[in-house]
This record gives structure tokens, C-alpha cells and sequence, in this order.
């Protein structure tokens, strides 16, 4: 079973939990670093976060979902 089919059916992730983090031994559903994550979310290529707080964001599962499908992974 791949990572992917393993997230929520609703909800919302956190970068990290996105791109993965070897300090917190996480890993990544989409396997780019995070800069480039957050570049091509930038560039309007990949889906945009959702402000949760002052100092929060965090993107759609079922946003993130249709990425990694569209990217070409097992979602």
C-alpha cells in the first residue's frame, strides 16, 4: 500500500508531512525538497495552501491527492 492511499479521505497536511523530514523520520509523499515544493506552489503549478492561523498553512488532502496522481504517483 503506498504512502498516498494511506492519507485521510479530508483534512489537511503540513509541509513536512508533504515533502517529508528526515529529522522527525517523516516520510515524503512527494519526493522534492521543499524549496521546490514551495516554488512550483509559487509558480501556480501546484495547488496552494489554505491559511489556518497567523502563522499556519496547510494544503488539502484531497488537493495533494490529485497532485500526486497528476504527477504520476500511486494516489
Amino acid at each position: 500500500m503506498s504512502t498516498a492511499n494511506k492519507l485521510p479521505e479530508t483534512g489537511f497536511l503540513r509541509i513536512t508531512q508533504i515533502v517529508g523530514s528526515k529529522a522527525k523520520n517523516i516520510p515524503p509523499l512527494i519526493p522534492v525538497g521543499r524549496t521546490t515544493f514551495l516554488n512550483r506552489v509559487k509558480q501556480g503549478l501546484w495547488p496552494k495552501p489554505v491559511k489556518l492561523g497567523p502563522n499556519t498553512v496547510a494544503w488539502r488532502v484531497e488537493d495533494i491527492r490529485a497532485l500526486i496522481k497528476e504527477i504520476g504517483g500511486a494516489a
